[in-house]
């Protein structure tokens, strides 16, 4: 799979990614900028700015008129902010690429951001932030990162607070963006069935007047940690849900891969250690999982599980006890083997679809020191040994680095803590 990178005088940076065998294309426009660069006041601004860019511009005045046009043609659209990147994109039949671009284009350089519709659309997104304090499962990774990042940016939900979301005016939108949003922080991504040289040609046309900017510097995590945390967060609910992790690497660390199919071989799938401990034999969670979630300068592995209230107790000794095995045991090369060859065939069915493309390439601009092709990544992960996986679990797996935070109905955590020992 061969892209091409274009970078404009500007400084937008533009990626194409031709795919052969696929009728569908993908426009994609990545900003570096999320939730973790906004003040405490402007919790919530990234994600507020990323709804109300579908609500108009002087080419479509209307958010019924954008979701029409892409509708008519049967598109699927959308956008999501994370911490550390906000994103808008449209994947169609090819024939209509043009128009993808032509609409994504414009609600990212055009948006009105009238007062009027940000005073309706603070609704919506006030709900939307009841809604995940309402589902657990969403709620305890935010309290989770809550516990490892307290006051922090990095801490912060991606919404917002009730108080932030009702205060925002439009100035607050437009200055946020004109310091954020400029063609040095932005990647435009085509991927899947498209003419090269005629999108490139568009995409320059729409984007020379974009506003040049530098990169701003986001303030840096601190990390001070010595010993086990817990954090319980009371609400009544049918069932307990936890998170039980350890800090470890940043997005670009030397060890990425290694952690990668660590996770895999606790609990990234149905074969994996915990679920066959947890859930299959014994009867403790439907869902358990575990994943890595890194950033610039921080990361960490942790196991999700929604467990009935009153397996708690057992359900933490279970997660612990294969965080040490690991850490003491060599795993042996058919367990290594069979993680490789899940991450692989994931990652090759995902390839069949040009948003999945797009979203290899341009998160790895946005985030990574260079761009690796899915044959360089496969090699990086048929690199690691079954010694990597040890060294990295007797690093990561210590207890001073242990950090448990549960939603569901329990207040008294003492004992909780005390069993926070590897």
């Amino acid at each position: 799979m061969i892209y091409k990178k274009t970078t404009l005088r500007n400084g937008l940076r533009i990626l194409t990614i031709p795919m052969n065998g696929t009728q569908t294309a993908t426009v994609m426009l990545m900003v570096g900028v999320g939730s973790r660069y906004e003040t405490e006041k402007q919790a919530g601004l990234s994600h507020f700015i990323e709804h109300m860019l579908f609500k108009g511009t002087p080419k479509r005045p209307t958010a019924q008129l954008i979701s029409e046009e892409l509708d008519a043609i049967g598109g699927e659209f959308n956008a999501f902010t994370a911490k550390d990147k906000t994103a808008y994109y449209a994947k169609v039949d090819s024939r209509h690429i043009e128009k993808a671009l032509d609409v994504v284009s414009d609600i990212f350089l055009n948006s009105k951001l009238e007062q009027a519709e940000i005073d309706r659309e603070r609704g919506p997104i006030l709900q939307e932030l009841s809604m995940y304090e309402d589902e657990p499962r969403r709620s305890v990774g935010d309290e989770f990162e809550k516990m490892l990042y307290p006051d922090q940016s990095m801490g912060r939900g991606i919404v917002g607070y009730k108080k932030t979301i009702s205060d925002f005016k439009r100035k607050d939108f437009v200055s946020y963006m004109k310091k954020y949003y400029n063609a040095s922080q932005t990647v435009v991504c085509v991927a899947g069935k498209f003419d090269e040289k005629k999108i490139v040609s568009q995409i320059k046309s729409h984007f020379s007047d974009f506003q040049v900017g530098e990169k701003v510097a986001m303030k840096k995590v601190v990390e001070k940690q010595s010993s086990p945390k817990v954090h319980i967060k009371f609400k009544k609910t049918d069932q307990t849900h936890l998170i039980i992790g350890t800090r470890a690497y940043h997005q670009n660390h030397k060890d990425r891969y290694v952690l990668a199919l660590l996770s895999i071989i606790l609990g990234g799938n149905m074969s994996s250690r915990l679920f066959i401990k947890i859930r299959e034999r014994q009867g403790l969670a439907y869902f358990v999982h575990t994943s890595v979630d890194t950033y610039e300068d921080c990361g960490y592995i942790a196991t999700q599980a929604g467990i009935d209230h009153k397996k708690v107790e057992q359900t933490i000794t279970a997660i612990l006890e294969e965080y040490k095995r690991i850490s003491l045991e060599k795993i042996d090369a058919k367990e290594l083997q069979k993680a490789k060859d899940y991450v692989k065939g994931r990652a090759v069915m995902g390839f069949e679809a040009s948003d999945d493309v797009a979203m290899f390439f341009i998160d790895q601009e946005m985030h990574k020191e260079k761009i690796l092709s899915p044959k360089e990544v496969f090699a990086k992960v048929d690199a690691v040994t079954l010694e990597d996986i040890l060294r990295v679990s007797k690093d990561v797996f210590q207890s001073s680095k242990l950090n448990l935070a549960i939603v569901g109905p329990h207040k008294n955590n003492k004992k909780i803590e005390e069993m926070l020992n590897l």
